[in-house]
């Protein structure tokens, strides 16, 4: 991730916890992040993990995106090349955001692309978030509540992410998928 994307996420969460009057204890645990690791990002000299950004988004009861938003033109047009990737699972779970939730607009999209071998967990998100996602390349699991459900190219799937949820992809290709995030 870059500087700027660093300093970016440090700002948002920052302006957040001012405007509630939070400190950094009491981030930390509507979090379960460190205090030392939540100042650290504040100050854009740590790049959070996509599992670290979840937690601190649940713990405050925003978007995952709220942290990389800018403000929006009347239209956009994106290019995955010029997006800096958020990092998971070692590297192999990359996730690219196109379309990051505004003001009017309850939803965000990602572009993710799971290499092979790849095992990303992801917590419970708040209550009534629904991920939609659509496979393009590729062939992956999504393990929800412990029931697995396989996708290849060309399917989609829906679930309530408020729920723990897990993508594997257990073969020896990369699998590529669109990701919407909806809050209600």
């Amino acid at each position: 991730m870059s500087h700027d994307v660093n300093r970016m996420i440090g700002e948002k969460i920052k302006i957040i916890r001012s405007e509630r009057k939070l400190s950094l204890d009491e981030l930390s645990k509507l979090t379960n992040v460190s205090k030392a690791m939540l100042g650290q990002i504040e100050r854009g000299t740590s790049s959070p993990t996509v599992s670290t950004l979840w937690k601190i988004a649940t713990g405050l009861g925003v978007s995952f995106s709220s942290f990389v938003e800018e403000e929006a033109p009347k239209f956009s047009k994106v290019s995955i090349e010029q997006i800096d990737p958020l990092l998971e699972d070692e590297g192999r779970y990359l996730v690219h955001t196109l379309f990051p939730t505004e003001p009017k607009r309850n939803f965000e999209i990602y572009s993710v692309k799971l290499e092979p071998g790849c095992e990303y967990e992801s917590p419970a998100h708040i209550k009534g978030v629904e991920e939609y996602l659509l496979v393009h390349n590729g062939e992956m699991s999504v393990i929800v509540e412990d029931t697995p459900h396989t996708m290849k190219a060309g399917e989609a799937f829906r679930f309530s992410a408020d729920y723990h949820h897990k993508y594997v992809n257990q073969t020896t290709e990369a699998c590529e998928l669109y990701v919407i995030v909806h809050y209600t």
